[in-house]
């Protein structure tokens, strides 16, 4: 397969560049800055030197020069250490720029990734979206192996995100001592499969892996600290009517979600068909945003009757509803929750994602093919052209 070219854009400052493990920040950074200097923290031996003596990083960047040189630190959260040497570096020359990719914001949380002093600005590289593949995409892959580069590109995608996982575990979770119970936290991550696309009931997560409540929310927060899951929330704005407060869970990426979610004889395909689809949509519309500057508000709409909207996108270049359905056929049925959210909402527009092949006028509700919308989400235009 060759180099897919990537929405994400060199901001051409210092900068952060977060994402979890496989998203092609690393491959990314090699192809458009070939000529930069690099410290890769993943390397056991450059992680204990630096860890040993920070001040290696002088070393590295030598004396002040005419020319303007780029210095990578990958995996930056490995040794914080380095940030306030950064930090003095951007203070003290002009010749230098940096760029600190990180897989965890754990760590930085408690080493002070402040300490940079918004000296750089902070970016993110998610999956990949349908258009960047552009024909190579296929919808129903999607939904099997999601989007992450490393599976996508893979002879083995399967086994590759079980490996992903496990690999998580193992070298983020254990190494770096984020839980003490990596028995707990094992049964977390299956139980917490079943929420995906859900709002996020803690209690019930805590009585299907055993664990205490406090223990599922810190569980919970690794997660998230870790780039590997996000949370939705109810948007509440001028509401109308009494709303849900549980905001909804999902797996960063499709393809994690159904490597994490057990399946068996007692299954339905439904079960993982449903979730997935909503998944890949969620993490479309959260790229779309991060790369267009988070310029938008995401969330979902759910009363307290149950008429629930799976995604409302709000900001400054629309305001749109829209709602998934893992259908080949759209019908004004399918409608019913769309048009009570344009009751309360009339400046919005609705939007019905579903299976099928042709775009649809269902009285004020445009269903469009899932595979057409994704295929034409690009951060550097509006969310749905017929807007």
């Amino acid at each position: 397969m060759e180099r897919v070219f990537r929405f994400f854009q060199d901001p051409g400052t210092h900068f952060f560049l977060f994402g979890p493990r496989g998203t092609g920040k690393t491959t990314w950074l090699q192809a458009m800055l070939p000529d930069s200097l690099r410290i890769d923290l993943l390397l056991p031996s450059e992680q204990r030197l630096y860890e040993a003596r920070p001040e290696r990083l002088l070393d590295l960047v030598g004396r002040p020069g005419k020319d303007l040189m780029t210095v990578v630190v990958d995996e930056v959260q490995r040794v914080p250490q380095l940030l306030p040497l950064v930090h003095h570096q951007i203070e003290q020359r002009k010749d230098l720029r940096f760029i600190l990719t990180g897989s965890s914001a754990r760590k930085l949380k408690r080493s002070g990734v402040d300490l940079l002093g918004g000296r750089a600005l902070i970016r993110w590289m998610p999956p990949f979206m349908a258009a960047e593949l552009k024909q190579e995409f296929d919808l129903a892959r999607a939904l099997r192996v999601g989007m992450l580069p490393l599976a996508w590109q893979s002879p083995d995608p399967e086994d590759t995100l079980q490996a992903y996982l496990a690999l998580y575990i193992r070298e983020e979770v254990q190494a770096e001592g984020l839980v003490r119970n990596l028995g707990g936290f094992s049964r977390f991550i299956e139980a917490i499969s079943f929420s995906q696309a859900s709002p996020l009931n803690l209690a019930e997560v805590s009585r299907d892996c055993g664990v205490g409540r406090k223990t599922v929310e810190g569980y919970l927060e690794v997660l998230e600290d870790l780039m590997l899951s996000f949370r939705l929330p109810v948007f509440t704005r001028r509401a109308q009517r009494h709303l849900a407060s549980h905001p909804k869970f999902f797996w960063f990426d499709a393809g994690v979600f159904r490597a994490a979610r057990p399946a068996g004889p007692l299954d339905r395909p439904s079960e993982l068909a449903g979730p997935a689809l909503e998944g890949l949509v969620a993490q479309h519309l959260k790229a779309w945003n991060e790369l267009a500057g988070q310029r938008h508000q995401l969330g979902y709409w759910r009363t307290k009757s149950g008429s629930e909207v799976d995604f409302v996108v709000y900001g400054p270049l629309g305001f749109w509803a829209i709602e998934v359905k893992h259908a080949r056929d759209a019908h004004r049925t399918d409608t019913r929750a769309l048009r009570s959210f344009l009751e309360d909402y009339p400046e919005s527009q609705a939007l019905l994602l579903y299976r099928g092949k042709d775009i649809l006028d269902l009285d004020g509700v445009t269903a469009v093919p899932v595979e057409d919308f994704l295929l034409q989400l690009n951060p550097n235009r509006v969310l749905w052209p017929g807007s």
